[in-house]
């Protein structure tokens, strides 16, 4: 494997990234740690004559109180104690991307704009080529639900669903300007594994907010995955609650890992607010989330296994939690 030719553009400020970024329209992809670009770059996946690196971008990697900036690496967030005290769960989840020399690079916004995956589309050019190419990268038509519409590789990021549970902010800056939204909201929920987010042509990620409310609030991250000291979820449960005596006075629970987006499941958690939390109700809870995921045949475990392994994981996730476990 190699990398073809691309022309490298090394932008001082945002503003000047994203004036590249409108110049090379279509052309182009931001380069922020490259632990997933780059390799499928080398795989000959998606690839565009222009690179430009946002490493040069002071305001991109500073993090200050509850604003941590796009290009801040996960090794930072995972060696910083006081973080993990404010927000255990973005913490454990950073804990859990890869592999420790990954996380050395990569960086918090490119994992929340990971490619999505799937075993029909993270091959070799000469694999995907015997199969005649997928929908995703150079061919017209999905192999894991045959049909030439709808894309169905998997959301493959950690920290986006453990920074949803947290009520956390997205900062994005473009040709139009800047914007603030929850991180949810970055997301398509009406796209597929190739219209996957809502970004506008030419934003980039900036920074995201963590609120001062939930800070110290228990959350945690629960990643399920065939070889723990590397791979991407097959599953990922994320959940931050708070309790009043034997009640519960918040609870939300997001997952990823089994559809082409993170999800939340706020219409669910709502109504088991405000009650006590017993095991009856817990394993309902779970059984709720369970039933709403649409995992699908494209990675490394059985949809049903992974759809059975949501509840699982939901339940001990909670369980651990409303007991005053720590993270993992």
């Amino acid at each position: 494997m190699h990398l073809e030719p691309f022309e490298l553009h090394r932008p001082t400020s945002v503003e000047e990234a994203a004036g590249l970024a409108r110049t090379h329209a279509g052309r182009c992809d931001f380069l922020a740690g490259g632990t997933d670009l780059l390799p499928n770059y080398k795989m000959h996946i998606n690839l565009r004559p222009h690179l430009i690196s946002l490493d040069r971008v002071g305001e991109m990697t500073h993090r200050e109180g509850g604003r941590v900036g796009a290009m801040t690496r996960l090794a930072e967030l995972e060696r910083d104690a006081a973080f993990a005290r404010d927000y255990p769960g973005v913490a454990e989840a950073a804990r859990q991307v890869a592999t420790p020399l990954v996380r050395a690079s990569a960086t918090v916004g490119g994992n929340l704009l990971v490619e999505t995956r799937c075993f029909f589309f993270n091959q070799s050019q000469f694999w995907r080529a015997s199969l005649g190419f997928c929908l995703k990268a150079d061919g017209d038509r999905c192999h894991v639900v045959p049909q030439k519409a709808v894309c169905y590789a998997t959301f493959s990021g950690d920290l986006a669903p453990a920074l949803m549970v947290v009520g956390a902010e997205v900062e994005v800056a473009g040709p139009d300007g800047r914007r603030r939204f929850p991180v949810g909201a970055l997301y398509d929920a009406a796209g597929d594994g190739i219209r996957r987010v809502t970004l506008a042509p030419g934003e980039v990620v900036v920074a995201v907010h963590l609120p001062a409310e939930a800070r110290g609030r228990p959350s945690g991250y629960a990643k399920l995955r065939a070889r723990p000291s590397f791979d991407f979820p097959e599953l990922g449960v994320a959940v931050a609650l708070s309790r009043d005596g034997d009640r519960l006075a918040a609870l939300r629970v997001a997952t990823g890992g089994l559809e082409p987006h993170p999800r939340e499941f706020d219409a669910i958690t709502a109504r088991y607010v405000g009650e006590p939390l017993s095991p009856e109700r817990l394993d309902a809870l779970a059984a709720e989330v369970q039933a709403a995921v649409r995992p699908v045949h494209n990675t490394a475990y059985p949809p049903d296994y992974r759809k059975r392994m949501t509840g699982v994981f939901v339940r001990r996730t909670v369980e651990r939690l409303w007991s005053g476990g720590t993270a993992a």
